[in-house]
């Protein structure tokens, strides 16, 4: 099958990527700028070149392909920015596959993304206005809502290890007591790409999570341990991060915590409703501590 990947040069695309071609799939990947992906890794039989605000590039893109993984996201930007590059970008995508005769559309969505939650920042409104976009296209289509997806190289992991190593206090931001539930990268990679062929999965939407949901508290222990450090915790009130935020969304560089994020991790647990992705899909799924000592 020949697959279109976009977002394959982000943290998550070059895994789902490299899992796509490993499962035997002709792969294409739809780059910003000549030679991004192959800086990535992606092992890619072609690329093309092109913006997923163009819809004319986005059209050469599909062309001759069977099926399309739609990664592209971002997490920051004003709230134009998510409209024109997620729910337009998406949109532009979708019509397309529909002239070229798609057979079947991958989403990467996020846990969390509900209609209750859509108002709460601009991100879950994207998320949802994807979901329900590819819903409504007539192709077949596989949604996929992970939790936070933990890798060595990328992604939130590489941030709580530097604060966990370099504080003499690890700050926890309020109670602690909301519940998280980790993916290792590899498995999502594994869903995806198998999602290509299974038929259990068409029209469908799976929330994936690792093995185990935990606090925030037992989360930031566990990290330690793993790390080999024995320093105390301190709960940060809701209000001090928030003031925090407004400073680090004006600085340079990818930043990871924001005013937006600090709403998300307010609105209550990520752990997945439903546990049935991880056997529908065959995957053995890396334990949290496995994963922390992956990423250390």
């Amino acid at each position: 099958m020949k697959v279109l990947v976009t977002g394959a040069t982000g943290f998550v695309g070059p895994k789902v990527a490299s899992a796509i071609a490993d499962a035997g799939h002709e792969l294409r990947v739809l780059e910003r700028k000549a030679g991004k992906a192959e800086d990535a890794g992606v092992r890619a039989a072609e690329t093309t070149q092109g913006d997923m605000t163009s819809a004319e590039s986005v059209r050469r893109a599909v062309e001759g392909c069977e099926a399309v993984v739609h990664l592209v996201a971002i997490r920051q930007g004003k709230p134009e920015q998510f409209e024109r590059i997620m729910i337009g970008g998406t949109r532009a995508l979708l019509d397309a596959a529909k002239d070229a005769g798609i057979r079947r559309f991958v989403l990467m969505s996020a846990l969390g993304t509900t209609e209750e939650t859509k108002e709460l920042v601009p991100y879950y409104r994207a998320k949802w206005a994807q979901e329900q976009d590819v819903k409504g296209s007539g192709i077949d289509h596989v949604i996929f809502r992970p939790s936070f997806v933990f890798g060595r190289d990328g992604g939130i992991l590489p941030t709580f290890r530097r604060l966990a190593r370099l504080t003499p206090v690890t700050p926890i931001t309020g109670p602690g007591t909301q519940r998280i539930q980790p993916i290792w990268i590899d498995d999502v990679a594994q869903f995806f790409a198998r999602s290509l062929t299974l038929p259990q999965a068409t029209n469908r939407t799976w929330e994936l999570g690792g093995p185990e949901a935990v606090s925030w508290n037992e989360f930031w222990q566990r990290l330690k341990q793993v790390m080999g450090l024995r320093r105390p915790s301190l709960h940060v009130p809701m209000w001090f991060m928030r003031a925090n935020a407004v400073v680090t969304e004006r600085l340079p560089g990818n930043i990871p915590l924001t005013r937006d994020l600090l709403t998300m991790l307010e609105a209550g647990d990520n752990v997945t409703a439903d546990d049935s992705a991880a056997r529908t899909f065959g995957i053995e799924l890396v334990p949290l501590d496995e994963q922390l000592r992956r990423a250390t």
